[in-house]
């Protein structure tokens, strides 16, 4: 039997194709700078997704790109399953979990998002069921545990201020212990993007 590895990390990415990505940008900033940002923001995670001791599970959202700028040698390349987000990171947790004993999936829209965040969060689910790192429009960017947990997934209306709120009900309910990461914004909105000053 194959010995698991300690930790794994879930890593979800849109395949970065013009009009496909950060259309709430694109409104307002226009489909080419709404792609340079994403571009740019995949390359912060793929940077701090690197530095992290851990399995590194990447799922594309369409196909598999072996020809990207994500090496095959330090992560491990999936396309996501499933009708929706919940599906999706249901099946990537059942995944992660038959090949490491914890696990922690992060998106990939995450400005802030840096190697110590997700390190601390790995240190705190090993006193904890469960770490969620709430995103400030009241989702989440970090969800971490260490079995799988079809019911924090199921019947949720997923890009809504209350995702992040009624998951921590969801493991309340059913006795489950929950650490926190750090808040932070993710990047729907021009304002979002400006705090942070960039240039792409």
């Amino acid at each position: 039997m194959t010995k698991k590895a300690r930790r794994a990390l879930i890593i979800f990415v849109r395949n970065p194709e013009k009009g496909k990505v950060k259309t709430r940008l694109a409104k307002t900033l226009g489909e080419d700078k709404a792609l340079a940002i994403y571009e740019a923001l995949l390359a912060k995670t793929r940077t701090v997704a690197e530095g992290v001791d851990a399995l590194r599970l990447l799922f594309y959202s369409v196909r598999v790109r072996e020809d990207d700028r994500w090496p095959g040698s330090k992560f491990k390349k999936l396309q996501q399953q499933g009708a929706d987000l919940g599906e999706r990171m249901e099946q990537a947790f059942e995944v992660a979990l038959q090949q490491a004993e914890s696990a922690i999936i992060v998106g990939s829209d995450i400005a802030q998002i840096d190697t110590t965040i997700i390190e601390e969060a790995f240190e705190t689910l090993r006193h904890h069921d469960y770490v969620l790192g709430p995103a400030v429009d009241g989702g989440y960017y970090l969800l971490g545990m260490k079995k799988t947990s079809p019911y924090l997934f199921r019947d949720m209306t997923w890009s809504t201020g209350e995702v992040g709120q009624i998951t921590q009900d969801r493991i309340h309910a059913q006795g489950g212990s929950l650490g926190f990461a750090p808040a932070l914004s993710d990047i729907d909105y021009a304002e979002d993007w400006e705090k942070f000053g960039w240039e792409v």
